[in-house]
């Protein structure tokens, strides 16, 4: 049996901003891990339960259905290629129990069977009705309730979820981000040897060498700054842990976990000073309106997020969304001319905001934030900032690294991997705002950028004008759509590919059409999340197949740059080369 979402608005995708911060999002969208039965059946006597999908809600459970009576031995694979094959193209698949049904189309002898997925409880009300349960049971407190009583100081917990290597010695958390990347690799080099048989005598040279990595891993290039480095954060608006309504912060728990409640950013060490002066300001004008904060839970409620933007340049961008109900225009005209003044000539005219817009996010129709409209409501549209001695406009949606001066160190190396000359072209994958082709562009002949977010696309065409560059061309759309017909367009025999995709890589079909470039001999991977990247890096080593058309790549270069200190999550490169089987034959020989 599977479980399958196939609306092709479900499930949000991942950002390529590597935000720790907590994105308000529906209630189930949040909650990720399966319920246990004893819960399922709780709340199968209680439609309370159930009630976020009778709603006018944006939410993925009412597009689940499952299929039954599988034939044996299918594995995820299969089941993709069998969907696929009957134009579905379904955003997740999770293979459960095998049960048996039977109607419907064949597949190898078993008739399968359909039908709606049984949703997941909301996990806020689960809790609760858990919590009602053992009371009513009179049981005796455990020693763990017993130390939750004395728990630590909300500047710590909200850190612990925030910042959770906050009180890690920095030189020990560059080592274990290290020691991540050297997983990584010897993991690809098993996997390499498994799917490409003809690099095995290269493979077992290398890992005689690394360490049973499939190459040599340079040293972990540090943050220039270890605390207040982020540029951007996503903060919510909900009730405070400390009981004070209307605060903005950081959710101290996860929806999951039966937790709404925010712990301001006053004592997180990651977040500027600049950005934690624009959420104070922001707190006190909220809190002067008669509208109350939204609630995940009831679906009722107003103000709901604040993402907050700054520069090198002291310039802020504050984007506040904000849930109508059923407020006549009237009404949200008259508040966003009150936050207009408060900002402009009130008390808020000295926290630093040069840009401030308003977003209506009612219930929504879609899973992505970038789709609602953004309404100017003061300042300037955008904001700028400098990097490299280079100057980029930002626009509320566009994708800029958030941690400036460590992406300039990140930068730095990209450039210096891509072994780029004067008759060079280069293709900036998933470009965003177009910061690393442009920092490329005066070393090369031509780079073309890709980006699917229109805004992104328009702030790297001014940039690029910005930057008095005439070489740089930028076109809007998904990689796998686009990027296959200006790989087929391009007859420069001298191409380098530079990839920066959100967390959970790039599309097979980029993959595929990079395999089958054979002009395109060097590839540098910038992966926000290695381990996700991981079937990308295997696609472009294996085997040539009836699928995988092209030589392969290897892995010739590696090395982590940490763009977000006290966690856990920072950036890889690697440096890919196209095999020479000639060249490698001739190499084993001669080695042998």
């Amino acid at each position: 049996m599977a479980a399958i979402s196939d609306s092709p608005v479900v499930d949000t995708p991942p950002s390529k901003d590597d935000q720790p911060d907590e994105i308000p999002q529906d209630p189930k969208d949040d909650g990720k891990s399966d319920v246990k039965a004893e819960d399922e059946r709780e709340a199968a006597s209680d439609p309370s339960m159930y009630r976020y999908i009778k709603e006018d809600l944006f939410t993925s459970e009412i597009y689940k259905v499952e299929i039954r009576n599988l034939p044996k031995f299918i594995g995820f694979n299969n089941l993709k290629r069998f969907l696929a094959k009957h134009n579905l193209n379904p955003h997740k698949i999770k293979l459960l129990g095998k049960q048996t049904f039977a109607h419907g189309m064949q597949w190898k002898g078993q008739v399968l069977s359909v039908r709606l997925a049984k949703p997941k409880a909301d996990p806020i009300l689960r809790k609760r009705r858990q919590e009602e349960g053992e009371g009513a049971g009179a049981q005796p407190p455990s020693k763990r309730t017993e130390c939750s009583e004395e728990e630590a100081p909300l500047s710590v917990q909200i850190a612990n979820v925030v910042t959770p290597l906050w009180n890690v010695p920095y030189e020990e958390q560059l080592r274990r981000k290290e020691q991540e990347v050297v997983g990584v690799l010897q993991r690809l080099a098993k996997e390499i040897g498994s799917t490409n048989k003809a690099m095995l005598p290269w493979l077992f040279a290398q890992k005689g060498k690394y360490n049973k990595m499939c190459c040599p891993l340079e040293a972990i290039q540090p943050s220039p700054t270890q605390t207040e480095y982020r540029n951007k954060c996503e903060f919510l608006i909900s009730v405070g842990a400390d009981g004070e309504d209307k605060t903005i912060g950081f959710r101290l728990g996860k929806y999951k976990g039966g937790s709404c409640a925010v712990v301001g950013p006053a004592d997180t060490c990651h977040v500027s000073a600049e950005a934690k002066r624009v959420v104070g300001e922001f707190q006190k004008f909220i809190r002067t309106t008669p509208y109350s904060v939204y609630s995940p839970e009831t679906y009722e409620g107003h103000w709901k997020q604040l993402t907050v933007r700054t520069t090198r340049t002291k310039q802020a961008m504050v984007v506040v969304f904000f849930n109508p109900q059923k407020l006549e225009e009237e009404e949200l005209c008259a508040l966003k001319n009150s936050m207009r003044e408060y900002f402009t000539e009130g008390e808020g005219k000295g926290s630093g905001v040069t840009s401030l817009y308003f977003v209506r996010e009612g219930q929504r129709t879609s899973p992505n934030p970038e789709d609602l409209p953004c309404e100017l409501v003061a300042g300037d549209s955008c904001i700028h900032e400098e990097l490299l001695g280079l100057k980029f406009r930002i626009s509320p949606h566009s994708f800029f690294q958030v941690n400036t001066g460590a992406a300039e160190v990140l930068y730095s190396a990209v450039r210096e991997w891509a072994q780029l000359d004067e008759d060079s072209t280069v293709l900036d994958v998933c470009c965003g705002t177009g910061t690393i082709g442009i920092s490329l562009a005066k070393r090369v002949k031509k780079v073309i950028g890709i980006e699917l977010c229109q805004e992104a696309v328009e702030d790297a065409r001014v940039n690029a004008k910005l930057n008095g560059l005439g070489n740089i061309e930028f076109h809007c759309g998904k990689a796998e759509d686009v990027f296959p017909n200006i790989l087929n367009a391009l007859l420069s025999p001298n191409v380098t590919a530079i990839v920066d995709p959100p967390r959970a890589g790039l599309h097979s079909k980029v993959i595929l059409a990079i395999r089958r470039a054979e002009h395109l001999k060097r590839l540098v991977y910038v992966a926000c999340n290695a381990k996700a990247a991981m079937n990308n890096f295997i696609d472009l080593c294996r085997a040539p197949s009836n699928r995988v058309h092209g030589a392969p790549f290897r892995p010739v270069r590696a090395m982590a740059v940490d763009l977000f200190p006290q966690t856990m999550h920072f950036e890889m490169l690697l440096l890919l080369e196209r095999v020479d089987y000639d060249s490698q034959q001739q190499q084993t020989s001669s080695s042998l």
